[in-house]
């Protein structure tokens, strides 16, 4: 079998296994620029994977995914007997350390969400709205989610009556029910008269935020929408922030505002970490830790905990 019939049915057995894998498919191909497709699995060297790693830019997080995504390949390569050995270099440098999110402030999301603030940053936009704007804002903050879950809403996915969202087959190709507090089910349904006088589709399959067209929002239109918002609120990064404050922070917020608040209530936080990965659609705890990075409002709650416990209070 060839490399690159060894690479093609690798691809399909992670997708069959429920991944969609569109990443590593990628840079899997994206390799037999490198190496000789037509050859067979041992033919490949590491000097071509080397040349492959290495690429044009400096050390990166790229590099870090390429080379798990041709490890991962060989190990399944050599299990099936497509491959004998190994080519991966025996030491990789080690990838520059990720950035802290940017977790916003209650006042910064107070004036992220001013409907004066988001009016102003639509003024002439012939594609999308400012309500509808401001309500993908509050699903991102007040639901969690992800910016491809909130446009992929349809009206048959939100039920208001029990105020929960269908957040279907998304980056795992899962499913999950997605509770909503009041405040976000009551900005939902005053959206829903706002959304037919705009004439948009009613059908149960229409996207719940849409441009005016009907067609769903794409990343890089509301991405230009929220650099403007963002530059009309004065919301900037900070020193231990993000270079730019990012829509998907939104999402990082949500986490760690909800990890603040349960210190905060006294809550059983360990039990309830669970929880929280599982309304935020991970596979597990690992997956959950990045969202919660520490803010000096989360720092002082947690070490508020550790004083009670440690001057033999209830909290532990």
């Amino acid at each position: 079998m060839t490399l690159h019939e060894s690479i093609e049915q690798y691809i399909l057995w992670r997708q069959a296994h429920g991944a969609k894998f569109t990443t590593g498919a990628n840079l899997l191909r994206l390799f037999l620029r490198y190496a000789d497709g037509d050859g067979t699995c041992d033919a490949a060297t590491t000097t071509q994977v080397l040349a492959f790693l290495v690429g044009k830019g400096p050390l990166s997080r790229h590099r870090e995914n390429k080379y798990y995504a041709l490890a991962g390949f060989w190990r399944y390569a050599i299990g099936r007997g497509h491959a004998t050995r190994l080519p991966l270099p025996n030491s990789e440098p080690k990838s520059p350390p990720r950035r802290p999110p940017y977790i916003y402030s209650r006042n910064e999301l107070r004036r992220l969400l001013d409907p004066a603030t988001l009016e102003s940053s639509r003024r002439g936009a012939v594609q999308f709205d400012a309500v509808t704007f401001r309500t993908l804002l509050l699903l991102l903050y007040g639901a969690g989610l992800r910016f491809s879950e909130a446009t992929g809403l349809t009206l048959a996915d939100v039920d208001l009556a029990e105020h929960v969202l269908t957040i279907r087959a998304t980056k795992f190709y899962k499913s999950r029910l997605v509770p909503i507090g009041p405040q976000l089910a009551t900005a939902l349904t005053n959206y829903m008269p706002l959304r037919r006088r705009g004439e948009l589709a009613q059908g149960e399959t229409s996207f719940l935020l849409a441009n005016r067209d009907g067609t769903r929002l794409a990343s890089s239109t509301v991405q230009a929408a929220f650099d403007a918002l963002r530059r009309i609120a004065e919301v900037h990064r900070t020193a231990s922030g993000r270079q730019i404050p990012r829509l998907h922070d939104l999402r990082h917020s949500f986490a760690v505002h909800s990890l603040t608040a349960w210190y905060r209530r006294g809550a059983d936080v360990q039990r309830l970490l669970p929880v929280l990965s599982t309304y935020l659609g991970h596979s597990d705890l690992e997956g959950t830790k990045v969202y919660l990075s520490m803010t000096p409002e989360l720092l002082q709650q947690a070490s508020l905990r550790f004083a009670r416990y440690a001057a033999g209070g209830q909290d532990a």
